[in-house]
């Protein structure tokens, strides 16, 4: 069977390092835990590995029950899991909320700045003076010594239990919409109701994101389970495909993100 024809020619190299992963824990008999993975990629992981192999499973834990962003373990089917095997740790820093406001985009820069990969992070949270994040165990140690601002807010980062985590509330309101086609910029502008040339013009700005990745192409084809996001804009996704109308549209799912 192709590997590769039930996705985008973009997704191969993610693939490949799947399989790889796979023949390691098949080989070696031992564990393997990944980055933090989008939800776009532990759909492909998932994927891949659930339908082809009956001795390995695979858990994903990002810290919270809703957690966006997850690490997962992929380990032979006998071996028990537990929540340290996922290596993550909670850091916490509060900040004087009264004359600084923080963002996601402050947080994420900050940490960047550091030459600290994103996939060395998971979620963000941010409320009344505190900013958690959810970090892999072996960046801890580095942040903590060496994050000491974000934006003009001083911070001391500390890790924190899990039972401190602020959860973030996810409520997806789903909408059916009929397009002309799946293209980007036809979608974009149904979803958020933009005129086609405001669409466009988010999407020449890379303003827009496709399951998490910038997407310049107006023409580019979306597909059943794609995330979307337009910087201000909020996020959305395409729930399903419901087939045609009588004039030849498509009849689509979709929900945003509220």
């Amino acid at each position: 069977m192709d590997l590769y024809q039930h996705f985008r020619k973009e997704e191969q190299p993610f693939i490949d390092q799947v399989m790889s992963w796979k023949e390691d824990v098949e080989q070696k008999f031992e564990h393997k835990v990944t980055d933090f993975l989008d939800p776009r990629e532990q759909q492909i992981l998932l994927s891949l590995i659930g339908e082809t192999n009956d001795d390995i499973s695979v858990y994903l834990d990002g810290g919270t029950p809703n957690a966006e962003r997850r690490r997962a373990v992929i380990a032979p089917f006998y071996e028990s899991r537990e929540r340290e095997t996922f290596q993550l740790s909670l850091l916490q820093a509060s900040y004087a909320n009264k004359f600084v406001t923080l963002t996601h985009r402050d947080v994420m820069g900050a940490f960047l700045s550091l030459g600290i990969k994103r996939k060395k992070l998971g979620d963000i949270f941010i409320g009344d003076g505190l900013v958690q994040i959810i970090a892999a165990d072996e960046i801890t140690p580095y942040v903590t010594a060496n994050l000491t601002a974000i934006k003009k807010a001083k911070v001391s980062l500390e890790q924190k239990p899990f039972s401190m985590v602020m959860e973030k509330e996810i409520n997806w309101l789903e909408q059916d919409k009929t397009v002309s086609s799946l293209r980007l910029d036809t979608v974009v502008k149904e979803i958020y109701n933009l005129s086609r040339k405001d669409a466009a013009l988010f999407i020449s700005k890379q303003q827009v994101k496709v399951n998490f990745k910038i997407e310049e192409d107006a023409k580019y084809r979306l597909q059943s389970g794609d995330m979307l996001s337009i910087r201000g804009r909020g996020r959305s996704k395409i729930v399903s495909i419901n087939g045609s109308t009588k004039k030849e549209k498509l009849k689509i799912t979709i929900a945003l993100l509220k």
